[in-house]
């Protein structure tokens, strides 16, 4: 992950929301479901279970 400086504001005043990589989810057969990081395909999580958030 990128590491560097934020000023923690944007324009406008308000708290800007960190940065956060880009996420692929793959299904690498039926009910498995793997999570890839955008340009880092050593590391991955893959989930036997995953579930909508809800807001």
């Amino acid at each position: 992950m990128p590491t560097g400086t934020q000023s923690g504001t944007d324009d406008e005043g308000e708290p800007s929301p960190p940065e956060t990589p880009t996420v692929s989810v793959c299904e690498s057969c039926p009910g498995r479901t793997v999570f890839i990081e955008s340009g880092n395909t050593d590391g991955w999580i893959a989930s036997d279970l995953t579930v909508e958030p809800t807001r």
